[in-house]
């Protein structure tokens, strides 16, 4: 590696990934990361909540994702996914106590054809 070739640190801390655009494999951008979800246990990251749809931050919803469909892009500076619109929009509801549902998070995880992060 010569002088001119950044280093590029694989850690974030996850007050960077908040407001990080979220894009569509299309180059599409779906939303931004409002917030994550760790797993207390494993220390694992299991959802990026994801501001979508709305105007200037009004009207938004949120929609948890696995983090396991997102993947960084630095050319783009942003996460991107393979998850559409339609999915988000068609994704299982999660009530008020959804961090404590793990029959929810099933279905999330099989809705997207993922593997759950507790696997």
């Amino acid at each position: 590696m010569d002088d001119a070739t950044p280093i590029i640190h694989p850690l974030i801390a996850s007050s960077d990934v908040n407001g990080t655009a979220v894009y569509s494999t299309g180059g599409e951008r779906l939303g931004t990361i409002d917030h994550v979800m760790l797993d207390k246990k494993s220390g694992k990251v299991a959802y990026a909540v994801m501001a979508f749809g709305g105007f200037l931050g009004l009207g938004e919803d949120y929609y948890p994702i696995p983090w396991n469909a997102l993947k960084y892009d630095t050319q783009l500076e942003g996460y991107v996914t393979g998850i559409t619109t339609t999915q988000l929009q068609n994704s299982p509801r999660p009530d008020e106590d959804w961090t404590h549902d793990r029959d929810w998070e099933a279905r999330t995880f099989q809705h997207y054809g993922l593997s759950p992060y507790w696997f």
